[in-house]
């Protein structure tokens, strides 16, 4: 597709911390503006019905989750030596389901988001709303001529203390950590429109995704949540590797006790909303590929 110019830093959304009722301006730096910047993006936008039918596979305990998940990846695409269950050690069954799309270098982009969920409701909104998101995001970067090698992966056991996460990351080695330049992390979508965890995300990774935002006129707010909780992403963050987290919990959704209870169901999904993030998402995660790498982090070279 053909994309207008923008400034980025004419661009500020705000930003607030749930429990705390405190709002601040978030203005994203302007450096993303003096970046070497595409002129157009092109990738592939899997259709609404598809999407929708992934996020309604939601049924059955963690176990049949991660079959579903793995089927999901094989019907768009990633099977053979590509898709496979990485055994993790603390997790009381399921393994990290890894779908690899190999790119022409060794330099990594990490998509993630787990796929467990509590006893109680059906553990749509947190979290296959993220986890059904990543064999479309899979879709939609494999037919792009990329430079980065994505992995994109099903963490398990996230409500039992970020289990998978911290697994995987300690089994990542120093190279693999070094090539990382990103981990894109999504959790709990599509109770409204895109939001950013901006107090424990990467400043540049966030000025792209506003940048792009606004670029495909999407919608994009940040809403602090460490009041909330913790998330797959910081496991990376401790390994120094750019990371950020994206999710749609403002306070009045939050006070609504929609999280680990009875009521999160399929219902409290907004769909037009959901689907407005996949595109977002779909377009960042191939936008990032054509980032110049950055000096001074873990995934620079």
């Amino acid at each position: 597709m053909v994309a207008r110019h923008f400034e980025v830093a004419m661009k500020t959304i705000w930003s607030w911390s749930i429990g705390l009722a405190t709002f601040a301006p978030l203005t994203v730096l302007p450096a993303i503006a003096s970046l070497p910047l595409p002129e157009t993006l092109h990738y592939v936008t899997v259709r609404e019905k598809v999407v929708e039918a992934r996020l309604k596979d939601f049924a059955g305990d963690n176990e049949q989750r991660e079959t579903t998940l793995k089927r999901l990846f094989q019907e768009a695409g990633c099977d053979g030596d590509h898709l496979s269950e990485q055994p993790v050690k603390g997790a009381k069954q399921q393994p990290n389901v890894i779908c690899v799309l190999p790119g022409k270098s060794q330099r990594t982009i990490i998509v993630g988001a787990h796929f467990d969920r509590v006893s109680e409701g059906d553990g749509v909104v947190d979290n296959w709303s993220g986890a059904s998101l990543l064999p479309s995001l899979y879709e939609s970067v494999k037919g792009t001529d990329r430079e980065h090698t994505y992995i994109f992966v099903g963490f398990t056991a996230e409500e039992e203390g970020e289990v998978g996460s911290r697994f995987y990351v300690r089994q990542m080695s120093k190279e693999a950590i070094a090539a990382t330049d990103a981990m894109v992390n999504m959790d709990t979508l599509g109770l409204g429109p895109t939001l950013v965890w901006q107090s424990h995300s990467d400043k540049l990774l966030i000025g792209a995704l506003n940048y792009l935002a606004k670029r495909l006129e999407l919608p994009l707010d940040a809403v602090n949540v460490e009041q909330v909780g913790s998330s797959d992403s910081e496991q990376f963050a401790e390994r120094k590797i750019p990371r950020i987290t994206v999710h749609s919990l403002t306070q009045k959704t939050w006070d609504q006790h929609i999280l680990h209870t009875n009521k999160d169901k399929l219902a409290q999904i907004k769909f037009d909303a959901y689907y407005q993030t996949y595109r977002l998402m779909a377009g960042y995660v191939v936008f990032l590929d054509q980032l110049p790498p950055r000096q001074g982090t873990a995934g620079s070279h």
